[in-house]
């Protein structure tokens, strides 16, 4: 299945460090009992560790659920730290973060290496 960003109604970015090693119930259950949000709508959610140059996405495809992992091979991502927060995202962001750059156009594609 290639994930068609058409049949996704709405994109959710959990801000701050997110612990990568949870699979599926564990990242649904964040959803639902720290944001209060449904996992089984046709949204997708974005996760990202501590060292931020991976992050996970959970998405419900109707029948199941999808466990997206991206990491870039150079650099980190610039996500955002609120961890109370989730910032909706428009599908252009997506494309962007899917593609290592940042979310927001005017801050640069990412941090590099220390």
């Amino acid at each position: 299945m290639m994930l068609d960003l058409r049949q996704i109604n709405q994109i959710f970015l959990v801000c701050g460090k997110t612990d990568l090693r949870k699979g599926i119930d564990g990242l649904a259950a964040v959803v639902q009992q720290q944001f209060e949000l449904d996992p089984y709508q046709k949204a997708l959610f974005l996760f990202c560790g501590s060292r931020r140059d991976r992050f996970k996405g959970l998405l419900w495809a109707g029948d199941g659920f999808l466990l997206l992992y991206k990491r870039l091979e150079d650099g980190r991502l610039q996500w955002p730290s609120d961890h109370a927060a989730v910032r909706k995202l428009q599908p252009k962001q997506l494309e962007r973060l899917l593609s290592g750059w940042a979310l927001d156009p005017t801050v640069h594609q990412y941090d590099p290496k220390p």
